[in-house]
């Protein structure tokens, strides 16, 4: 691949990025949640950097403007903390050194930012991911483990020339992949609904500790705690993988083809709600050409 020249977007320095504002978003709703002792399978997580994940979105119709979505996005956020106290929590090593999430309600980072010069082309047309998406997310290179002082959570809402990154960070020891969507999708629902105070969501967390891993062995960490568990200075370079709707849905519609050749729409269907496609006799016909791209930053 030819070497890039310095005004190359995917060369940007950080601090073409402008942060624009920072905040603190709390649940809507006052915690009720327990302590929740890390597992010893959570334990080596702290020693990982937090999760960082995104989605790409085409700017918004003219009469929503970014300043308009700014207050949804908060509302949402809020809403969907109250039903994932643990995000909104800290860490903390009781005298015996055991670790516990406590749901303390004290809130998650909320990042506005702007990147005028950069557009949606200029993310997904390079061969490898460019360098200053890393940017659109707070606490890059932030292990795990400072949860005990940092937020378990933030969000990055970053405006491009041309489309908006709503980049999410999580604690590693916290969550994983698929408790990070988990909650991502439901920030999602309570947007899309509205932003206010939903009672109910679709798929509800279970914070319940009850399992194989639970021990009462400590470990014990040096002061100031651990440090990464590979080299930060390796060179990296992540790729995208891009798939759009209907390519994914071609893909569903042939996995859950029966037998004797019709295909089984089962699962499309249960798409229908959020991807405004239609399936007919086998055929899938697009209603609308908008796409949401996800990235994982490491």
């Amino acid at each position: 691949m030819p070497a890039s020249s310095s005004s190359s977007p995917s060369l940007l320095p950080p601090s073409s990025i402008t942060i624009t504002s920072k905040s603190t978003v709390y649940p809507s709703e006052e915690s009720a949640a327990p302590s929740l002792k890390l597992s010893v399978s959570d334990l080596p997580m702290l020693s990982c950097h937090y999760i960082q994940k995104g989605v790409l979105l085409s700017s918004p119709s003219d009469d929503l403007s970014f300043d308009r979505l700014l207050p949804l996005l908060r509302r949402s956020l809020s809403s969907a903390l109250s039903h994932f106290p643990a995000l909104a929590g800290r860490l903390s090593t009781d005298q015996l050194g055991h670790l516990h999430i406590l749901c303390n309600d004290s809130g998650v980072d909320f990042i506005t930012a702007r990147a005028p010069h950069v557009t949606v082309d200029s993310i997904l047309s390079p061969l490898y991911v460019p360098d200053f998406v890393k940017s659109f997310f707070a606490y890059d290179k932030t292990l795990s483990y400072s949860g005990h002082s940092r937020p378990l959570a933030a969000v990055q809402i970053t405006e491009l020339a041309d489309g908006i990154f709503v980049g999410c960070t999580v604690n590693h020891a916290v969550t994983d992949g698929t408790s990070f969507w988990h909650f991502f999708n439901t920030f999602a629902e309570i947007c899309k609904a509205g932003g206010g105070p939903v009672k109910t969501i679709s798929n509800s967390p279970d914070f319940s500790r009850d399992t194989v891993f639970d021990s009462s062995a400590v470990l014990r960490f040096p002061p100031g705690g651990p440090a990464i568990t590979f080299n930060v200075g390796e060179p990296l370079r992540e790729r995208i993988f891009h798939f759009s709707r209907e390519a994914i849905l071609k893909l569903k519609a042939k996995a859950n083809r029966a037998v004797n050749g019709v295909i089984g729409v089962a699962e499309i269907m249960g798409k229908q709600s959020n991807d405004a496609w239609k399936a007919t006799n086998g055929t899938i016909t697009s209603l609308k050409t908008s796409e949401i791209s996800s990235f994982q930053s490491l």
